[in-house]
């Protein structure tokens, strides 16, 4: 994901973060709701967004497949295959414990509460916390070679060092729990002891996995460390894509159909399928590497967090071409496009507080 202490009592905190709210006031783009004024436009920017991701689902997997990047992959030095994987796993534990956790935590212990709050990714969704834990999830699939967390032969969980494997197991499964033990809402908990732990056992997840599994990797044979890579990309990524394909052109008929007969019941159903389309991208974050990264795709489909008013000015314009950059675009350009469209832009057209908006 692209992301431009003393803790206090539970309950001063609760009554903080209630206080911090975002002022409500007229105008304000985080207030805008789903009208019959604006309801057309309102569908038609849902039905723009999730073309996008579904188009850029799409794209992600011919580029593993179609185009050949597993292969490309496969090609490099094993021991390079296998560290470009641990890599990803620690850069992930890293970012969630740092900066998805961590940011919003910082900024509300150094009194920024209302930019501790935004800082919250799936906040319009409430799904920080599972959002969270998928990642590590990513993890657990990565290391055990498998979507469901068996162990699979081909996997670093099968073949490192029966005492390592049991410590980055144990701590995979720590950070999985510390994140769900957060208080729900997390926008809510920010500062809570929960959040510290859920930092802490990322950081320790972390260091496992750069420290203690990379060296025990480094004790494989070079046959073993290439059946990791192949398991990795046959057994991991390459259903993952494929999901992520498969849920995002679901989603985007879900809206499709809100969009052609609106109600309160076609907005749940697109909301369902948001969460659904949501787990396998959150499930793919051990591995950004490769093309998502080397096409924009990452911060195409989920950058956080968004630029709001010009959400809303594309709402009132609708000028869909701010959705869409080039490769002559420059940063700021590519950059402000990626921030209104994506899995969040299409959250905040669908959620508030946590629930499906309704027709008003």
């Amino acid at each position: 994901m692209k992301i431009h202490h003393i803790l206090l009592a539970g309950a001063v905190m609760l009554s903080a973060c209630n206080e911090s709210e975002p002022e409500k006031k007229a105008g304000n783009s985080a207030d805008i709701d789903y009208t019959a004024d604006n309801a057309a436009a309102w569908g038609n920017y849902m039905s723009q967004v999730s073309a996008l991701l579904r188009n850029d689902a799409a794209t992600l997997y011919d580029a593993w497949t179609a185009d050949g990047y597993s292969e490309q992959f496969m090609s490099l030095a094993p021991m390079d295959c296998v560290e470009q994987m641990i890599d990803g796993c620690a850069d992930i534990a890293n970012e969630v414990g740092t900066a998805k956790i961590g940011d919003p935590f910082n900024l509300y212990m150094s009194g920024d509460t209302k930019r501790a709050l935004y800082a919250v990714e799936s906040w319009y969704s409430w799904h920080s916390r599972e959002d969270y834990a998928n990642n590590i999830l990513s993890i657990r699939n990565s290391y055990c070679g498998s979507l469901d967390g068996s162990v699979a032969p081909a996997s670093l969980s099968a073949l490192v060092d029966p005492e390592v494997n049991a410590d980055v197991l144990a701590a995979i499964k720590a950070a999985e729990h510390a994140i769900l033990a957060i208080p729900q809402p997390f926008r809510s908990n920010i500062n809570s002891s929960e959040t510290r732990a859920a930092m802490t056992a990322c950081a320790d997840l972390e260091e496992i996995l750069s420290g203690e599994l990379k060296s025990a990797a480094r004790k494989l044979t070079e046959s073993e460390l290439r059946a990791v890579a192949r398991n990795f990309v046959d057994e991991v990524v390459l259903p993952t894509y494929s999901e992520l394909k498969t849920r995002n052109a679901a989603l985007h008929q879900s809206v499709v159909d809100f969009k052609n007969t609106p109600s309160d019941k076609a907005f749940a159903d697109a909301c369902t399928a948001w969460l659904e389309a949501r787990e396998p991208w959150e499930k793919s974050e051990a591995f950004l590497f490769g093309p998502v990264d080397a096409l924009g795709l990452d911060p195409n489909m989920d950058s956080w967090p968004l630029d709001q008013d010009a959400i809303v000015q594309i709402l009132t314009s609708g000028n869909y071409d701010d959705l869409n950059w080039t490769d002559g675009d420059d940063d700021d350009r590519i950059e402000a496009v990626q921030s209104v469209r994506g899995f969040h832009t299409l959250e905040f057209l669908l959620f508030k507080d946590g629930k499906a908006r309704t027709i008003k």
